[in-house]
């Protein structure tokens, strides 16, 4: 680091990660991110099971490689007493604990909140569940899928003569990431506030953070429980358009490619029918409102396509940013590493990477959001080896020599 150059902003804080898939380790990735040293916890031998998610080839998934970026591996046996007592022990030297097991496997295991808050009173300890840690769903089982439908999501993907689709990647798990990640940070905040204040540590029950999939699916769904409640509205899927928003939709063009425009807006909608040749639907009463352009939404989108319909999808492009209407083409992960955009403010960012048989040269990975000094923080490492890092941790925080490190995973692999 040059002098020039600030600490990243959680420098210094250390993170117990004991998350298995994509919900813990997307949090304690934000964490890693900007500058937490995440200590990722999996067991021996096979360690997380994203490892194989997604597997084109080798032993080591790209999808792993990138949700645990930034973080040192090691193995051990939390159903072992040795691995219970260590994590006591790391605990004591961490200032946060991430979990998304099924409400009640710590507690079993004699890791619950009570035992890590007595080793570390101060702890923040992030849980992640499919239902959260009370009420009657919080001991069923359920991922991110059975989530999305539970929170109201996933009835509103796909088309009204369809069943419901599913988006293309695990969001209620990354979206549970994002929660646990920022009330992980909200209780370190709250820790330093106290020590400021001269106050001991904050009651356990404030120290335990509660992210549930399905809350955090509900969260998401706008005003869609207050319109059902006040006005007996219940939103239906209508594909590429946004309920009661028009015109907003994808339209296909000459070339056979689709391109977003949002033309909703009313003064937008203005310049958009004059540019598509349509200055009667530009002056029209019934459409200077959002409302009205609505309920005419299907004779709108006619004409939008009617005019992409007849010119390449770039110069359709070119056409409406002359004009002032919102729009642009739909990316591929082709069109991203190739976008000036993406590469000004170091979004993607390249490294050899191996898949656990063979080396893959200048791959590209996504870069660190949010953007701190006008571009991207540089990602540190990628996702580690299987317990690339026991030797270090355990020795170098705990003490322990390697060959005890070593004879208590004969006897894990041994039993």
């Amino acid at each position: 680091m040059t002098p020039s150059q600030s600490p990243a902003p959680l420098a210094g804080v250390r993170v117990l990660e004991l998350g298995n898939y994509i919900a813990a380790p997307t949090a304690g990735r934000l964490l890693a991110d900007f500058g937490a040293e995440v200590i990722k916890v999996e067991r021996p031998g096979t360690g997380d099971e994203l490892r194989n998610w997604r597997l084109y080839a080798g032993t080591t998934s790209l999808l792993f490689r990138t949700i645990n970026r930034n973080k040192l591996s090691i193995e051990l046996d939390l159903r072992s007493e040795f691995g219970r007592r260590t994590v006591i022990d790391l605990v004591r030297q961490c200032d946060v604990v991430l979990e998304n097991f099924r409400p009640g496997t710590l507690e079993n295991w004699g890791i619950g909140p009570d035992v890590l808050s007595e080793a570390n009173p101060e702890l923040v300890i992030t849980r992640i569940s499919a239902f959260g840690q009370t009420g009657p769903m919080a001991d069923r089982p359920g991922f991110a899928a059975v989530a999305e439908a539970h929170g109201g999501f996933r009835d509103l993907v796909g088309h009204p003569d369809r069943p419901p689709a599913r988006v293309g990647i695990s969001i209620g798990d990354s979206i549970a990431g994002l929660y646990a990640g920022f009330g992980s940070v909200m209780a370190l905040y709250q820790r330093d506030v106290r020590r400021t204040a001269g106050l001991g540590p904050a009651p356990l029950a404030e120290r335990v953070i509660d992210v549930a999939l399905n809350e955090s699916m509900l969260s998401m769904m706008e005003s869609l429980i207050p319109d059902y409640e006040a006005y007996d509205v219940l939103r239906e899927r209508i594909g590429g358009r946004m309920e009661g928003i028009a015109p907003s939709n994808a339209y296909l063009c000459a070339d056979g490619d689709s391109i977003i425009i949002a033309g909703n807006g009313d003064r937008i909608f203005h310049r958009l029918m004059t540019l598509i040749g349509r200055p009667d639907l530009a002056d029209d009463p019934e459409l200077r409102s959002n409302a009205g352009r609505w309920a005419r939404r299907d004779e709108l989108d006619e004409a939008i396509g009617a005019w992409t319909g007849g010119l390449p999808a770039a110069e359709a492009i070119e056409a409406l940013e002359s004009a002032g209407v919102p729009c642009g083409p739909i990316y591929t992960a082709r069109e991203i590493t190739r976008d000036a955009q993406y590469a000004a403010r170091e979004m993607i960012q390249r490294f050899d990477v191996s898949n656990g048989e063979e080396t893959l040269v200048n791959v590209g990975f996504p870069g660190v959001v949010p953007v701190i000094g006008g571009k991207s923080l540089p990602v540190r490492t990628l996702g580690p080896d299987l317990g690339e890092h026991t030797q270090q941790v355990l020795g170098g925080l705990l003490g322990l020599t390697d060959a005890e490190i070593d004879q208590v995973h004969d006897l894990e692999e041994a039993s």
